[in-house]
């Protein structure tokens, strides 16, 4: 076999649907965790620098930020871990095709359990994905508000008479208590906010990490379009093989009693 036919041989047995569902989740999930721990940490240096300057009124916050991003590791691992192994699930699914192609390979009652089982898996992942889509799109409207409110301060066609009376109050969000000092920013100290490196650093973070979720789901979805249509596969492997079986038995029944019929008409003619 030469080195053309070896390349072609090995192109056909890539389960692309999963190649592709694969760098699709590997790009989402890090885009995703990449980008939101960074925005989690400057959001929090946000916070304590211009809303909440007393450490204890923001300590339960900067808590659950810190959950938040160990939570991000893990699902960056789970994820990474997942993957691979879908892909490989892929592998398998697609070398049984080509051998069964070939009549020398038959389906097991392991290989369908296994990709049911990763069926269900990832239909719960995808749920608890487009939860966390949802979930992220809240930072990136709160910080889309505040990013329109300075925009608009800026504007020369508005007609802004008193600026100190236009603030952002991110206490009535429920991130910070309502004693925290100051708690809101107004006028001209909101502009300096909008252009510190923090916030515009955090707010387009925030975006590429809702998109990157937005690509996990999609991925997932995609994984779950593949699984049904591998174990639809294998379950109508099963049954054609069953029928092929029966239908052979039956041949085979049927030859040796023609056979045994012939060797009775030949005994009684002698």
């Amino acid at each position: 076999m030469g080195c053309f036919e070896c390349c072609i041989k090995c192109l056909g047995g890539v389960p692309y649907a999963s190649l592709v569902a694969t760098i699709l989740c590997f790009s989402g999930v890090a885009l995703f965790c990449g980008c939101g721990h960074v925005a989690l940490t400057g959001t929090l240096t946000m916070l304590e620098i211009h809303f909440s300057r007393i450490t204890t009124d923001h300590a339960t916050l900067a808590m659950v930020i810190q959950i938040f991003q160990y939570i991000i590791y893990g699902i960056a691992s789970f994820f990474f871990v997942y993957a691979i192994l879908l892909l490989a699930e892929g592998f398998y699914t697609t070398s049984a095709i080509k051998k069964e192609l070939q009549s020398d390979f038959k389906t097991t009652v392991c290989g369908r359990c296994i990709t049911a089982f990763f069926m269900f898996l990832t239909y719960i992942l995808f749920l608890a994905f487009l939860a966390i889509f949802g979930f992220t799109a809240i930072p990136v409207f709160l910080f889309f508000n505040m990013w329109n409110t300075c925009a608009a301060m800026r504007s020369p066609d508005s007609n802004i008479t008193a600026p100190d009376s236009i603030c952002v109050d991110v206490r009535q969000y429920g991130i910070i208590p309502w004693n925290a000092t100051p708690g809101k920013a107004c006028g001209a100290t909101l502009g300096d906010i909008c252009n510190t490196s923090e916030f515009y650093l955090s707010y387009h973070l925030y975006i590429v990490a809702f998109a990157g979720a937005g690509a996990t789901v999609i991925a997932l979805t995609h994984y779950l379009m593949i699984l049904g249509a591998n174990w639809a596969y294998l379950k109508s492997a099963v049954s054609t093989h069953e029928y092929q079986d029966i239908k052979t038995k039956d041949d085979q029944d049927l030859e040796a009693e023609a056979r045994s019929k012939e060797g009775q008409n030949s005994s009684s003619y002698s």
